[in-house]
């Protein structure tokens, strides 16, 4: 052991001496190999008014610190990749359980994009011991797993405050109050002490504990292990030990004992862990706040907790493939997932990109315009003069929010939709072309999607545009450009369609209201396409149509039944399986869960399939095609608060 404390002591020492020398350099103004320094960089950053504090969404100054391994150098457009940037603190409950976590540690390693980096820096003074701890933990769950993300990994050994460049600035001004990253704590008072004890704290997972700790000062009652439902704690905050029993069960015995909250302490030499509910428990309320922390001996007292939440410095931010700068979002849980999730939406970020650079006609729709209330976002532009030439119309649509922070976009997660109208005394007057979700307070989404088969609704050069959510949502600021293209592998082009169903509430008359619809195909017709768009919203008792798995048929000629089924809904982590094609990962809310047909901050994909070989061809009336959606086999039957299912759907004909 001592020579292990030896070992430690000399690398810090030569650390500090390697630090001393490199500021040194910096005060003299030298330069390593005729490249700029931090310092004149710096000033022309100041001068460009990126510092020392730059915007989401500004470009990222360049930047040298000292890391363990050497020196690390951002340039933009050099790291062929995105950068994450980690400030460490032991002063965050939430942070000690980031890196407690084996498993989480283990997240990181396993799943972090090929292309992303990540930089470790510390916001204390022991950033030395500290940025060696990372990286031992680090390394110990790669040894048997992963190793090459390790080259991607950089520790820097400077407190942040002494970096002598902008990231400080962006740490400190990016500041975060809300739930897991400020500093959670507690305040401990008695008769007598001088001055009050704080620990930190680290709440219950979010999603089965919804109540918060209010800002009133309580009793704290020992309650032995929380695992006796008759302890006597009506009115206090319950002091409890972990083991022997669940969390859960520790809360439920808690507050079927009228305990106002629960505090439940690591046994010593523990770290605190992340509280959450298993399987079925998860589906029971408990209608009191919890959290966990360190022992604290002075508690032996008869004492009093209040709770309060201090600022910090952002722990996160990042830096994408274009070098720009950005938010991290919310990490809803203390688990390195959510910068894996970050990573990969920079990657589909950046994919984009190259898929915008491709050929196209593009007309501008929308250009940052404001959408709110009844009337939307409406505009009516010209399409192109050989608009009826192309074979491909892509909707490239974005969203954006009032102010530059995550903070100013709205709250909730609402639909918005595209509708067209080009021929006022056509049938297509005011047809849904597209259809995204908001996101939970994150303006990064940006979407292409794919509207082939609808290009006949494109009956008219002149063509009105409106886009709109429910009237009573925040403000959100809309881009969209249609763009134009032409494929020659694409041997078909669609020429006519025929509107089908439109979904309603999801209740037991849900099947009730649909008939079986009669149709020819028309001549010259190769090809017919059945394209639909899904999506299930509201919860019942059976949490439909959002999170219920629901399957929608479409039986044609009453022996080919083609089905849509929403697998996923309900799933804990579905909708982050989608990060990667493009739903906007670490948002305000239960972004995480899969859902009936769509997820937050992401476009609804069209679903098509060639039905052609289920038809007769020849022009007769004789081909039929009846809709009907399922939940579990069944038809809905909702006890209570029935959902609803948003449908556009229609029969594409090619020639």
């Amino acid at each position: 052991h001592c020579w292990l404390v030896m070992v430690h002591v000399l690398l810090e020492s030569t650390l500090l001496a390697l630090l001393q020398i490199n500021t040194q350099k910096t005060a003299k103004g030298e330069e390593a190999d005729g490249e700029t320094s931090d310092d004149t960089i710096s000033l022309r950053a100041k001068k460009d008014g990126l510092y020392p504090s730059p915007e989401p969404g500004d470009p990222a100054p360049p930047f040298r610190v000292t890391t363990l391994d050497g020196e690390f150098e951002y340039q933009p457009g050099k790291l062929r990749g995105s950068l994450i940037i980690h400030a460490f603190t032991n002063k965050s409950g939430f942070v000690e359980c980031l890196w407690a976590s084996e498993a989480s540690r283990t997240d990181l390693l396993q799943d972090l994009p090929p292309s992303a980096h990540v930089l470790f820096l510390s916001l204390d003074d022991s950033a030395v011991t500290d940025a060696l701890w990372m990286r031992d933990q680090l390394h110990q769950v790669a040894a048997h797993g992963k190793k090459e993300v390790l080259s991607r990994l950089h520790f820097c050994p400077v407190p942040a405050f002494a970096l002598g460049n902008w990231i400080p600035g962006v740490l400190y001004t990016w500041a975060c109050a809300r739930r897991n990253c400020g500093l959670a704590q507690v305040v401990f008072t008695s008769e007598g002490w001088k001055m009050p004890v704080i620990v930190k704290r680290l709440d219950a997972r979010y999603d089965w504990l919804m109540v918060r700790w209010d800002e009133k000062s309580h009793q704290l009652v020992d309650a032995g292990n929380g695992c006796d439902p008759s302890s006597t704690v009506a009115g206090a905050v319950a002091w409890v030990s972990e083991g022997n029993c669940s969390f859960f069960t520790k809360v439920q015995n808690m507050a079927k004992s009228n305990a106002s909250g629960v505090l439940v302490y690591a046994l010593p030499g523990n770290p605190i862990q992340d509280m959450n509910c298993e399987g079925d428990e998860c589906d029971s309320p408990l209608g009191i706040p919890a959290s966990m922390v360190h022992l604290e001996p002075a508690v032996a007292q008869r004492v009093n907790v209040s709770f309060q939440r201090t600022p910090s410095p952002n722990l996160f931010i990042g830096i994408d493939q274009q070098g720009a700068l950005a938010e991290m979002g919310l990490f809803l849980y203390p688990t390195f997932k959510f910068i894996n999730w970050q990573a990969q939406w920079f990657d589909f970020y950046n994919s984009l990109q190259t898929r915008l650079r491709s050929p196209a006609q593009v007309v501008s729709v929308f250009d940052k315009v404001q959408m709110q209330g009844d009337r939307g976002a409406v505009a009516t532009v010209d399409l192109p003069p050989d608009f009826l030439d192309f074979d491909t119309l892509e909707l490239d649509a974005s969203l954006s929010c009032p102010g530059r922070r995550d903070l100013s976009c709205a709250h909730w997660d609402h639909t918005v939709q595209l509708f067209v109208c080009c021929d006022h005394f056509s049938p297509y007057c005011n047809v849904e072309l597209g259809r995204w979700i908001t996101a939970f307070r994150r303006g990064i989404g940006r979407w292409l999607t794919d509207v082939s088969p609808l290009l006949p609704l494109l009956n008219s050069g002149r063509c009105t545009f409106t886009m709109k959510t429910v009237p009573w949502a925040m403000p959100w600021i809309v881009s969209l450009n249609v763009r134009f293209s032409d494929h020659p592998a694409n041997k078909l082009r669609p020429f006519t369609v025929m509107p089908l169903y439109s979904g309603g509430t999801f209740d037991k008359n849900y099947n009730k209201r649909y008939r079986p619809v009669k149709f020819s195909v028309p001549a010259s017709t190769k090809q017919v396409e059945l394209f639909a768009v899904i999506t299930g919203h509201g919860s019942d008792n059976n949490r439909c149509g959002e999170f219920c798995v629901t399957s929608h048929h479409f039986l044609i000629n009453a022996v080919y039944n083609n089905t849509r089924i929403f697998d996923s809904a309900g799933s804990p982590l579905g909708c982050t399986m989608r990060v990667k094609e493009g739903a906007v990962p670490n948002e305000y809310g239960t972004w995480l869960y899969g859902r009936g047909g769509w997820c937050d901050g992401l476009q609804v994909d069209p679903w098509t399939i060639d039905i052609t070989r289920q038809l007769d061809m020849s022009g007769s009336e004789a081909n039929t095609l009846l809709y009907f959606g399922l939940y579990e086999g069944r038809d809905p039957n909702p006890t209570q608060d029935p959902g609803y299912i948003i449908m556009t759907s229609f029969l594409v004909f090619y020639k």
